[in-house]
């Protein structure tokens, strides 16, 4: 495909997104010209989002790193000068070996995460390298680990409803999540189902463009949903609306939640999330009556000091009316278990000399950067942009800004991050590499293989630690392994029946595969809790120190209905940053087309906070705790509840305005899985 002049060419997207889309590359002399989608893929079937029909926007952007740079102005100020790649690589692997033997290997911290998704890019010879280096270890809970960690408490396995399914449900919930923006196929999918009389319920802190389609949309308090979760539960028990025969088979621990869920009632439920009482009622009996009923548990309502539990509460549901057995019932939280490979044999683990080494949380990379002890002196940052993206990016810029830290990031971009890096690398774009690419929500894996030549000099991840591996004398055959070595690698995973349909000669022939779902129909028989049971009740949470029942916690920051601040409390609203439509978290923010159309930040503010605070639609206001300041444009409507303020969006700093969300948002870690609590944040605002 590469030496092709012109043609069309099968593609996969590569974002951190469940859709993971079919595409087709529109090439003429040479060059990409168009996105579109490929009509043959049998989930996406030829339907792609704006961001992606952009794609070359960014693949060809005027800003695009091509070569090596060194820093020559002060860090954050973004001066470099050209080098090349054997200067680049000498001066890492000097620096490198320098630390190690002055302060050891732990001094060392690779960061990143999934700005793309392509298995090799981030978890191939980048792992390899860094475990054979002995570097500390990165917890990479930024995005869904509380919620897999409460799902997993109750489930065991990362794997739920199958997306065709969910065209046969009669009663949809999607539980906080913007899925028109987050996961557009699932909408269409929803939409089938809606025509054929199926009902939609969204629940969410905020009316987004989901809330707007639904047949009912129910606002809540941010952070309270296990408490309406909970008094859903009261409302089935205490009408018979639960499937005892299914919960004495596949639950434990149906009876001691019987008694557990009777403190929830409606009318405490009610003044803990502001839902009324009436309502909580009609959607339990909605739930309880109506089958198939599938329940979509969506990203953002885990990003809460309560996360996991959230999660863990909310997948309980399905259990007690027997949703499981009902083919369009049950539940979704991610379906990455199905897909789940090798990562012993692409991570390759046993070449790490200290097993035992050091974990951060890359959640607390700011606090890591200025107070850990020993300290860390050297950074790398891959497929991720932590100063726009990590929490409390005061911190993190402070942390950057070390004159003793050494950083390198390979990236296209200059992004904010690579404005503090000594060293930058020039990444390839995803339609440069070869890459393996699995969905957590559809049950296809793809091969992309490249359709352009790498621009300039810039190289893919697996380049280029195959190259620092060299650079260090790392003489291993692992950092000789090719990228179809890798992806045979990968899916030479016996443990898990799902990926035996699966092989990479049958992936190049047909470019994408179903996983054999044969396994899916034992599924309730082969959980991998510790009973193999449905865990209504956890002993293992209690061994945990956690609450062993799905338990409604208040947020550590912020409020709920019960209890909300008075206007003398210091910071009394609550600030919610989900993604905006035309960004994925910070990737696209310097992409003209897709910056105009969400123009700038924006505050939502509800009517009566506009008021007490003098605040008129369309001014400019500043947004602040004692963590840092953010500068938006008020939007006063109802969306939400009052107390509640959104802003869509994680923008580039330009212009020198202050425009990260995150520089409010908290470093604390969420109650199960090490995860982020970006939402249980409590702000002021005032005209600017």
């Amino acid at each position: 495909m590469i030496r092709e002049e012109n043609g069309i060419f099968p593609a996969v997207c590569p974002l951190d997104c469940p859709d993971t889309c079919g595409l087709l590359l529109h090439k003429e002399n040479g060059k990409i010209v168009k996105v579109t989608g490929n009509p043959d893929h049998p989930i996406t079937q030829g339907a792609i989002c704006n961001k992606v029909r952009n794609m070359t926007e960014r693949v060809y952007h005027p800003e695009r790193v091509l070569y090596p740079l060194r820093r020559v102005g002060r860090k954050g100020e973004g001066k470099f000068e050209r080098i090349s790649w054997d200067e680049a690589l000498a001066e890492i692997a000097d620096r490198y070996r320098k630390l190690i033997k002055e302060h050891g290997p732990e001094s060392i911290l690779p960061y990143s995460f999934y700005g793309n998704m392509g298995i090799l890019s981030v978890d191939g010879m980048d792992r390899r390298f860094f475990n054979r280096l002995g570097s500390s270890q990165l917890q990479q809970g930024i995005c869904n680990s509380a919620g897999s960690a409460g799902w997993k408490y109750t489930m065991g396995f990362g794997g739920g409803t199958s997306p065709e399914d969910t065209v046969k449900a009669k009663l949809i919930i999607i539980w906080g999540g913007n899925l028109v923006s987050t996961n557009m196929h699932q909408i269409a999918l929803i939409e089938k189902a809606r025509k054929q009389g199926a009902k939609l319920v969204v629940i969410d802190v905020h009316r987004n463009r989901t809330g707007q389609r639904a047949d009912w949309f129910i606002p809540l308090y941010p952070g309270t949903d296990s408490a309406l979760a909970l008094g859903m539960m009261h409302v089935l028990f205490e009408r018979g609306l639960v499937n005892e025969p299914f919960m004495e088979r596949y639950t434990t621990g149906y009876a001691e939640l019987r008694e557990h869920v009777k403190q929830y009632t409606p009318e405490r439920v009610s003044a803990i999330t502001g839902v009324p009482a009436d309502d909580i009622v009609q959607l339990a009996v909605m739930y309880g009556e109506t089958s198939p009923a599938y329940i979509h548990i969506g990203n953002g309502l885990q990003h809460h000091d309560n996360g996991g539990m959230t999660v863990r509460t909310i997948s309980c549901l399905p259990a007690l009316t027997g949703q499981w057995l009902v083919p369009g019932g049950g539940a979704y939280k991610s379906n990455g278990g199905y897909n789940k490979m090798n990562a012993e044999a692409l991570e390759r683990p046993d070449l790490r000399p200290n097993p035992a080494a050091r974990t951060i949380s890359m959640n607390r990379i700011g606090e890591a950067l200025l107070t850990l002890d020993p300290p860390i002196y050297a950074l790398f940052v891959y497929c991720a942009n932590p100063a726009v993206v990590a929490p409390d990016t005061g911190k993190v810029e402070r942390g950057l800004s070390r004159e003793d830290l050494f950083t390198v990031v390979h990236d296209l971009f200059l992004t904010d991050t690579a404005k503090y890096a000594d060293i930058v690398l020039p990444a390839t774009s995803t339609f440069e590499n070869t890459d393996l690419y699995a969905s957590y929500w559809h049950h296809y894996v793809q091969i992309q293989e490249p359709v352009i030549p790498a621009q300039g000099e810039s190289k893919s991840n697996v380049e280029v630690f195959r190259l620092l591996a060299a650079a260090m004398g790392f003489e291993e055959a692992a950092f000789r392994d090719t990228e179809e070595d890798l992806i045979r690698q990968a899916l030479d995973y016996p443990a898990n029946p799902y990926l035996r349909t699966v092989t990479l000669e049958g992936l190049k022939e047909r470019r994408m595969i179903k996983l054999d779902m044969t396994h899916k129909e034992r599924y309730l028989d082969n959980l991998a809790t510790p009973s193999g049971k449905i865990e209504l009740y956890s002993a293992q949470m209690a061994e945990e120190g956690l609450p062993p029942l799905p338990t409604y916690t208040p947020l550590r920051e912020g409020y709920d209905g019960e209890n909300r601040p008075g206007t003398q409390e210091a910071y009394p609203l609550m600030f919610i940053s989900p993604p905006n439509h035309s960004f994925l978290n910070s990737t696209f923010g310097n992409v003209e087309k897709l910056t105009a159309l969400e123009k700038q930040p924006t505050l939502q503010i509800h009517p009566e906070d506009a008021a007490a605070r003098s605040i008129a639609d369309g001014e400019r206001v500043v947004v602040w705790n004692e963590r840092g300041s953010y500068e938006a444009l008020a939007a006063v409507t109802d969306k939400m509840l009052p107390g509640v303020v959104i802003s869509q969006g994680l923008w580039w700093d330009r212009d020198g305005k202050r425009s990260r969300a995150n520089a409010l948002t908290p470093d604390r870690l969420a109650d199960m899985g090490g995860g982020a609590v970006f939402f249980s944040t409590a702000v002021d605002v005032k005209r600017q």
